[in-house]
């Protein structure tokens, strides 16, 4: 092993982390066959298997999985360090790895960080969407935002966005053929658009408060989504109730395309973080991108 190519970890953790080889070799730019290749040898060096592979799907051995677990840190660190040394250069620069949810990019952090890309081209952003919780530092994330309820309290977290609700809403059409809803219970008997939380796969139950009650409904309807703005057209055809973020409907209930149901019912939630280990706090670039976003009040 005195001889080992560090690479070949690289693109075992790549491996590890797509478990895929097609997807793995897609995003290291390399042949499928090379990337084979390389693990191969890879584990025939340490006399080891760290992959079990089918014609469908890749997964890691104990032994693999020991070894990702040893080593996503350290390569972490490594580029943690790395990232630091480019504080030493003329211009902030490097790449930004950020895990958010469309709702957070669409709200705060795209409207943010656009004019700061345009003064710091050597920044370069990558935003993964995504509304399930994700170890930031295993998946090689600089940072993650999500609700302030919602941080590890291991993480640095700074505020990026006001409070927001979630608010049920359907077209004056649907409710004039089925009813408004008086309560929440209410909900079961209505034909409600549904959203699928892309991490866990389960359907996102609506939350409700009032008076220090809260409740959670499960929902039913002939349509599912993983995205607001699908929902967003349904409701507006008519096909349901959605439950929605405030400032993505606004408008349409100002115009009447939208009703507002269960007003009192929708408490506000603590708003977005932008969250991340306290060592990352030293890059040039990092910290462009976390002023840049975080909330001014007043």
């Amino acid at each position: 092993m005195s001889n080992q190519d560090f690479n070949d970890f690289l693109w075992f953790l790549a491996v590890a982390k797509e478990r895929s080889f097609t997807k793995a070799a897609a995003t290291l730019g390399i042949a499928q066959s090379t990337l084979s290749h390389t693990i191969k040898r890879l584990e025939d060096q340490m006399g080891i298997r760290l992959l079990m592979r089918t014609t469908r799907s890749v997964r890691l051995t104990e032994a693999g999985e020991r070894l990702r677990q040893s080593l996503a840190p350290r390569i972490a660190e490594i580029e943690s360090d790395i990232a630091d040394l480019m504080a030493f250069r003329d211009k902030p620069s490097g790449r930004i790895r950020l895990t958010l949810s469309d709702h957070a990019l669409q709200s705060v952090v795209w409207p943010k960080l656009k004019h700061v890309l345009e003064n710091y081209p050597d920044i370069k952003l990558e935003l993964n969407l995504d509304d399930g919780f994700r170890n930031i530092v295993e998946e090689g994330f600089d940072a993650g935002v999500r609700l302030g309820e919602s941080l590890e309290k291991d993480m640095v977290a700074v505020r990026i966005g006001p409070d927001w609700r979630l608010v049920a809403v359907a077209s004056p059409r649907y409710f004039a053929a089925h009813g408004v809803p008086d309560h929440p219970h209410d909900l079961i008997r209505h034909n409600c658009i549904n959203r699928r939380q892309e991490r866990s796969g389960g359907l996102y139950v609506w939350e409700f408060g009032k008076g220090g009650q809260e409740l959670r409904v499960r929902v039913d309807g002939q349509l599912t989504f993983n995205i607001s703005s699908g929902m967003i057209d349904a409701a507006l055809d008519g096909y349901g109730i959605a439950y929605l973020p405030e400032n993505l409907v606004d408008q349409h209930i100002a115009s009447g395309a939208l009703v507002l149901a269960l007003d009192d019912w929708s408490p506000p939630f603590d708003g977005y973080h932008i969250y991340y280990p306290s060592r990352r706090q030293n890059s040039p670039a990092f910290k462009i991108i976390v002023d840049a976003l975080r909330h001014k009040t007043g």
